[in-house]
């Protein structure tokens, strides 16, 4: 039993393209996973430099404050008097990020623009929300930690 050229050449031709769309699979999913971790980075550190922020204006370590949100204090509460500089400092942190994403082409200057109108509403109702260990910068899964869907 003898295939025909025709179907010689099919089979070909199909097997390469199932074989280049197993490695192109291959090759997207494994490019894939180091943004993610880098994403993952990236966010964990952007994070850290949050909570840098919080506890070195209220002057409280980062352990009581979690704490005492987990306790169902709102942020506002904890920093008292330092409250205003609090919303000052990471309005700035927010407003450099807005910055530093339009600076890589990642967000568009009118999308910049509108996020940055609304910055200090935001911070400050994150601020002055009750939301157990979730307050901006403190806590696990904590705040939304830019202006808009994604974040």
């Amino acid at each position: 039993m003898t295939i025909s050229t025709k179907k010689k050449i099919a089979v070909v031709v199909l097997t390469t393209v199932a074989l280049s769309l197993g490695t192109v699979g291959v090759a997207n999913a494994s490019q894939a996973k180091p943004k993610s971790e880098a994403a993952k980075a990236k966010h964990e550190a952007n994070h850290q430099v949050r909570e840098a922020l919080v506890v070195s204006i209220i002057g409280i370590d980062a352990a009581t404050i979690k704490s005492r949100l987990k306790a169902g204090e709102t942020l506002g509460a904890i920093a008292g008097a330092k409250k205003s500089a609090l919303i000052t400092a990471l309005v700035a942190e927010a407003t450099k990020n807005i910055d530093a994403a339009v600076t890589a082409g990642k967000m568009s200057s009118a999308k910049a623009t509108t996020l940055k109108a609304g910055v200090t509403a935001h911070v400050t109702a994150e601020v002055d929300a009750v939301r157990g260990a979730k307050a901006p910068g403190m806590g696990k899964g904590g705040p939304r930690h830019g202006m808009g869907k994604n974040h």
